[in-house]
């Protein structure tokens, strides 16, 4: 197809404003949905993570065909630690559809994301989208947007940027809230009358940089991007040259392109079209794959850097080995390395310790789902509390700071406030959402986060929304890591946790476990009402005698355990202590198991 009838847009917005949803409803509405996907909410979200947290971590590509013109569309993650897909795919097209909530208006992903699309001077359309809800604001919204553009530095083109009304779960579009059509017609009119057709060469040697990698089990990795220059034909010879500027000989498989969010070979592409090739080994982001005559290299593609990092270990506790497929140092490092290739926004180090590897990312998020891919995929692993990343610079050690938006009940507001202050956050801006609600806006080392979503769920009553963005570096803290603030009850056996223990053990903190439940030494149990760690024997069993009296036997009611997931996990252990994650367990442990060690390890340290 001739690449001025190509039109190629990526959607973007903050988390839960209606992307994936929107996309369901183009592809249903141009009749690129498979058969029996009609009814599946949130086709592009196709990973098992992504459904059961109805987030997009992975960008999601798909074509449609409309009024003569082929719309490569891009669904992009809208949670901050996955910015590096947002970074990536922007290379890709020639505009974004930022799509922003009618009720709640810009958030701080939706100041991330347009600042990187006018970083590649995109201009974008804007979306209202929800408009259906009840109390659905678009002329506040619109206001908001215009003041958030004019804020990131938006030249007048950028400033005189389209807008769509409309709703992505009713599949309708219109030029204003009154006037929506009964389809989203208008949204694709708008789409191809004002994205402007990819700048690309049609004629001259094939040029393309991968931008995105993806596999398929009978043809291995698969290299995505779009087609800078020439036309690529399956079978022909080709350069992939690194942004090193190393150069490897391939050979092109298969050309695939896009119907729908299917992927199916095609004999050939041109210039403009995003596709995928396979056949090239050891393909990379950022390489540029040419024909043999013309081999030069793109220029590689820019990610933001790291902020939060962990220590990745093979598990070494007592119960190592028991329910996991991968558990050698070997296997872990070979995972993490893979990880690594098509993770732009990660980075993987080696220690001193050939069993420990340093993984960095863009946040615990970011870091978490990796944690819990691999724990799917039957590894045992053993992570080590989030540390933050320094820079250095010419002006000395700088720490990344965060944007944080925090929506709560005013009744919580006193509370919030003094414990933003002890955590040392810059307030920002207040207003008012309605319905007794506040918003506020902070400026935060990401220091000062690790640790702090369970304990904001805990004093809002979990009522509370917290949304962060990584903002910029500032000047580093001296300050240290804030803690949980309370201490260990360290399980001082090995064995199998009673009620009559867990009972007793009630009454000094909360408990982690339940009763008749595994446990080893060095295991934590419980968290201590007190700031000290507390060994503790959670497998006590009463003392049986062949005297009784009468009602002296109490009616045991232990309480709910606290339950952790992985993110939840990983905030709340100290620097003593690692998260032990199998297949099937998620445990929380001291480094070194035993009092006695531990005792004169602190000796030492001292």
């Amino acid at each position: 197809m001739k690449s001025s009838l190509i039109r190629n847009i990526a959607i973007v917005a903050h988390v839960d404003h209606g992307k994936t949803t929107l996309i369901d409803k183009l592809l249903a509405q141009t009749g690129f949905l498979l058969r029996g996907d009609e009814k599946v909410e949130r086709v592009m979200d196709s990973g098992d993570l992504e459904r059961e947290r109805g987030i997009t971590i992975l960008s999601k590509n798909a074509a449609l065909s409309w009024e003569g013109y082929r719309i490569n569309i891009v669904d992009t993650p809208g949670h901050s630690d996955f910015g590096g897909e947002v970074e990536r795919i922007l290379s890709m097209v020639d505009s974004v559809l930022l799509l922003v909530d009618a009720v709640e208006g810009p958030m701080p992903q939706t100041r991330y994301v347009t600042s990187k699309a006018f970083e590649n001077g995109l201009r974008p359309i804007v979306m209202i989208n929800k408009t259906d809800r009840p109390a659905a604001r678009p002329d506040w919204v619109l206001d908001e947007v215009f003041d958030l553009f004019d804020q990131l530095g938006a030249n007048e083109d950028q400033l005189d940027f389209p807008v769509v009304y409309g709703s992505g779960i009713e599949g309708r579009a219109g030029p204003a809230p009154e006037l929506l059509s009964d389809d989203l017609s208008y949204l694709l009119e708008v789409i191809v009358d004002q994205v402007p057709p990819p700048e690309v060469s049609a004629s001259g040697s094939f040029q393309m940089q991968v931008s995105s990698l993806d596999y398929d089990q009978y043809v291995g990795v698969l290299g995505l991007g779009r087609i800078k220059r020439g036309t690529i034909v399956a079978g022909e010879q080709i350069y992939s040259v690194s942004k090193e500027g190393m150069q490897r000989r391939g050979k092109i498989l298969q050309v695939m392109g896009f119907s729908g969010s299917e992927k199916s070979p095609v004999k050939s592409a041109s210039a403009g079209d995003i596709v995928c090739v396979s056949g090239i080994d050891e393909i990379k982001i950022s390489d540029t794959i040419c024909s043999m005559d013309r081999p030069e290299a793109l220029p590689a593609l820019k990610v933001d850097e790291p902020t939060i990092s962990m220590m990745f270990q093979v598990n070494t506790s007592p119960f190592a080995g028991r329910d996991g497929l991968y558990i050698t140092s070997r296997q872990l490092k070979e995972r993490l390395f893979q990880e690594a290739k098509h993770n732009v926004a990660l980075r993987v180090e080696e220690t001193a310790h050939s069993e420990s590897f340093r993984v960095s990312g863009r946040g615990e998020l970011h870091l978490s789902v990796l944690i819990e891919t691999m724990r799917r995929e039957g590894y045992e692993i053993a992570i080590g509390r989030p540390e933050v990343l320094i820079l250095k610079t010419e002006n000395g050690d700088e720490e990344p700071v965060e944007h944080l938006l925090i929506d709560i009940e005013e009744l919580h507001q006193g509370k919030i406030m003094e414990e933003m202050g002890r955590r040392k956050a810059t307030f920002r801006d207040m207003r008012s959402e309605g319905e007794a609600r506040v918003r506020l806006e902070f400026i935060i080392a990401t220091r000062s986060l690790i640790g702090f979503r369970s304990q904001f769920l805990t004093m809002t009553s979990g009522t509370g929304i917290m949304h962060r963005v990584f903002s910029h570096y500032g000047s580093a803290s001296s300050q240290e890591f804030f803690g949980r603030g309370k201490g260990a009850l360290v399980s001082m056996a090995n064995g199998k946790s009673s009620s009559f223990a867990l009972n007793n053990l009630q009454a000094r903190g909360r408990l982690l476990i339940s009763s008749n439940e595994e446990i080893y030494e060095g295991m934590i149990v419980g968290l201590h009402s007190r700031e000290n760690d507390l060994p503790v024997n959670p497998m006590k069993a009463k003392q049986l005698t062949n005297v009784r009296a009468a009602g002296t036997d109490e009616n045991i009611s232990l309480s709910e355990p606290i339950r952790l997931t992985v993110e939840s996990a990983l905030e709340f252990i100290e620097d003593d202590e690692l998260v032990e994650v199998t297949p099937n367990h998620l445990r929380l442990r001291k480094k070194i198991l035993t009092e006695d060690e531990r005792k004169r390890a602190l000796r030492a340290s001292t």
